[in-house]
């Protein structure tokens, strides 16, 4: 039997190997950190100039709200009450006139499940100027009201869709239902698109 034994004091080590395969991954780190700087610095600069343009808007904003702050403030003056809330009036008037109902149940079409149907609908405008649609729908059963709410919150006309109140219709051969959701008109100022 053949031992192989090295007694020298200091045994051979392939430096070149050593240093070839640590110096590629030193290479490589350094490559990477680089390539990380890089785009930390890019970030940095963007970052920048997107502090500048919320800064700008930021100022655009106050200075909007100054304006609204100073008309506010002229039509409270006494002189000016009348005029303001006969504005506000006919404003409202000319709001109220441009509600289609055409356009609300050509919209609703889209939505209504088959095996249900409107029995009244009550449009109103709320502080925010959004039309507030308030339905009564009667069906065969409870699933066809569940079913237009569901479709209703689907579609890009009608947000917040709600069953408010459901009973039972005459003798018990149907369901009637109160829905009420926030109506979304079309542009028409775009065409005829939807």
């Amino acid at each position: 039997m053949r031992l192989n034994i090295n007694l020298a004091t200091r045994p051979y080590e392939d430096a070149r190997e050593f240093w070839t395969r640590w110096g590629a991954a030193v290479a490589l780190l350094a490559v990477c950190t680089v390539a990380l700087l890089g785009w930390t610095v890019h970030n940095w600069i963007a970052a920048g100039r997107d502090r500048r343009n919320i800064a700008q808007l930021q100022q655009m904003i106050s200075g909007r709200d100054r304006e609204r702050t100073d008309a506010q403030t002229f039509l409270e003056l006494a002189s000016n009450r009348s005029t303001r809330d006969q504005s506000q009036f006919l404003n409202g008037l000319i709001h109220r006139k441009a509600f289609s109902w055409t356009l609300v149940f050509e919209d609703l079409e889209q939505v209504m499940p088959p095996n249900l149907h409107v029995v009244s609908l009550k449009p109103e405008f709320n502080d925010q100027n959004e039309m507030l649609l308030d339905m009564k729908v009667v069906g065969e059963n409870r699933a066809a009201a569940v079913e237009l709410v569901h479709r209703m919150e689907g579609s890009a006309r009608f947000q917040h869709a709600q069953l408010v109140a459901e009973g039972e219709f005459e003798n018990g051969t149907g369901v009637i239902a109160s829905v009420s959701a926030t109506y979304i008109p079309q542009d028409t100022s775009k065409g005829n698109g939807k």
